[in-house]
């Protein structure tokens, strides 16, 4: 329960963040966050864990490219 709080705040704030960011560049929020998906995706190193639309968790391996959805052109 402890943590789902946890989760929860971070996720109110980063909504909060997202919609703000939005109102001052003219654009959605859903468009930041596809924005900020494609640039923290590019950052996944070696043995870190990540998740994409499909809600799968994985873990990039050794030698394979960090992970680019198609929605990040």
């Amino acid at each position: 329960p402890g943590l789902r709080r946890q989760v929860d705040a971070v996720n109110i704030r980063r909504r909060t963040l997202y919609y703000n960011l939005a109102v001052s560049k003219g654009v959605s929020p859903q468009e930041v966050g596809i924005t900020a998906a494609c640039q923290l995706l590019g950052r996944v190193g070696v043995g870190q864990p990540y998740m994409l639309g499909d809600n799968v968790w994985r873990k990039r391996a050794a030698g394979e490219a960090a992970p680019v959805p198609d929605y990040c052109g």
